[in-house]
């Protein structure tokens, strides 16, 4: 009975040990735009949309798995590696790009923050700028540990999403039949419907989040012999942030949907919509989510694009390196941050269509990307033995094609909802 308590101590250990760069990375995934796609899901189309949760949790391993064999195995972030293989005319572009595409990220992380703290009668133009402060703060003043404990800690507390689930009473049988089944055929006819599928899946694998796990791998110093934690770390964060993405369609499917509320605007509208339903309790557990997702979110972007281009222009960069260093990489950070914040506090901003605008341009970039890796991931003379084998090629590929197709999908409904 000892060894086997042991033997599972030990085992624990390990896999608490191996949570990193994977993990945080997954988990940024579920910010405020994630939750606003997942909450609506729920609210609009109840249990119906479970099963895109296991063609999720499979391409989000296959990719983001890529990027941290790439770190380990060349000791450099994906930027570097493009421009080095690609030249520095074709980086410059990509960079402008991505910096473009997550300032609009990061505005609608600051609108969650200002939506969450507004359900606890906090007004933006107080919460907005404190969390700015202190994002900031935790970054610049931080180290590579320090800030990875804190992102951690964060991490787990997507645990109140389970536990609002829960609170919410959910029909589970059904629940955990509809995410084993795929849906019947009269399905697809429905425009929403298929709107609302590629939504959900075009969410999951994006841009940033690529240039990010690299350069953390990178920055962590992880090596070819300490890949198969960073595997492990992969591994248990894609099915991490894909469970509490379940549980937050459970949740509005049992509160939302069942009771005729479809129509969500802002992700704070499923907190404050299920209050009279779930109670108070579900209430401050889905907002304080939010809140936690956002101001998560809010760190990470910003700090994904000074590293993405720092890497691609040849600027030193590092949370390790002081700011005399690494001026670029903190001034960078810092103009990001602060800009993010200052639109979100424009009197009547508009908040929809800019997360729309961010949704579309992710679905722009991720198609250049994906090439990008998948080119430089098959590359033996970069890779050497750690290649993909054939049918790991044929998953990848498989994985980018449907991706890429899908984004174009969602690019295509998003231009003419907004056009509408």
């Amino acid at each position: 009975m000892n060894r086997n308590l042991k033997r599972w101590r030990t085992s624990l250990m390990l896999i608490l040990a191996a949570l990193g760069p994977g993990f945080i990375t997954a988990n940024v995934d579920n910010d405020a735009g994630g939750i606003l796609t997942y909450s609506q899901a729920g609210a609009q189309f109840g249990y119906t949309l479970l099963w895109t949760m296991v063609p999720i949790t499979i391409a989000l391993i296959v990719v983001q798995e890529m990027c941290a064999r790439m770190g380990a195995v060349t000791g450099k972030g994906l930027s570097d590696l493009i421009r080095e293989e690609f030249g520095l005319r074709l980086t410059f572009v990509v960079m402008a790009l991505l910096v473009i595409v997550n300032f609009g990220n990061v505005v609608t992380e600051f609108a969650g923050i200002a939506g969450s703290m507004q359900l606890f009668h906090i007004s933006k133009y107080f919460s907005v700028p404190i969390c700015a402060a202190l994002v900031w703060l935790i970054i610049v003043k931080g180290d590579y540990k320090s800030v990875e404990k804190i992102f951690l800690f964060a991490s787990v507390i997507y645990l109140t999403y389970i536990v609002a689930g829960v609170l919410g009473r959910p029909d589970w049988h059904t629940a955990m039949v509809e995410t084993l089944k795929l849906p019947p055929r009269s399905a697809w006819r429905n425009r929403d419907y298929l709107y609302m599928t590629v939504g959900i899946i075009g969410t999951t694998i994006t841009p940033w989040m690529q240039f990010y796990l690299q350069s953390s791998i990178v920055e962590k110093g992880v090596t070819v012999r300490q890949f198969k934690a960073s595997r492990l770390d992969v591994i248990i964060g894609s099915f991490f942030t894909d469970i509490v993405a379940w549980f937050i369609v459970v949740v509005c499917a049992a509160t939302l949907y069942t009771h005729g509320m479809r129509e969500i605007n802002i992700p704070a509208d499923a907190a404050e919509a299920m209050r009279p339903i779930a109670g108070d309790y579900a209430f401050i557990l889905f907002a304080a989510g939010l809140f936690n997702a956002s101001l998560f979110a809010a760190s990470i972007l910003p700090l994904s694009t000074a590293y993405t281009v720092c890497e691609g222009l040849g600027f030193e960069s590092g949370l390790d390196k002081h700011w005399n260093h690494a001026p670029f990489f903190y001034w960078f950070y810092t103009l990001l941050l602060v800009a993010g914040a200052a639109v979100v506090l424009i009197p009547n901003f508009p908040m929809v269509p800019v997360a729309i605008l961010s949704q579309v341009l992710n679905g722009l970039l991720l198609p250049i990307v994906m090439y990008f890796m998948l080119k430089l991931v098959n590359r033996k003379e970069l890779m050497g033995k750690y290649t993909n084998n054939v049918w790991f090629n044929i998953i990848a590929w498989a994985t980018a094609i449907i991706v890429t197709g899908l984004s174009f999908v969602l690019v295509w409904q998003a231009i003419a909802s907004w056009i509408k």
